[in-house]
């Protein structure tokens, strides 16, 4: 079975980068490389914590939330 993840990371500006994969270290490898142009300019990062999905629109729509202001809070509460 394929998983599906929601992740979040930790940039070198302090704030916190939210994204969603169907290959988590594949991911957080082209981040750490400075890949991916969302994350390229405050390196290192690093992964806070993820979160498995059976499919993909599960992860899609937990990242969604949680770039909502309820999202935040619940992330800031339970998840970093």
């Amino acid at each position: 079975m394929a998983f599906h993840y929601a992740y979040i990371l930790k940039l070198s500006n302090g704030d916190y980068y939210i994204g969603q994969t169907d290959n988590l270290r594949r991911r957080i490898r082209e981040h750490k490389q400075g890949q991916q142009r969302t994350t390229k300019n405050f390196l290192p990062c690093t992964l806070v914590t993820y979160i498995a999905f059976k499919n993909k629109k599960l992860s899609k729509d937990f990242e969604k939330y949680l770039k909502t202001g309820s999202g935040f809070a619940f992330k800031n509460k339970h998840l970093v």
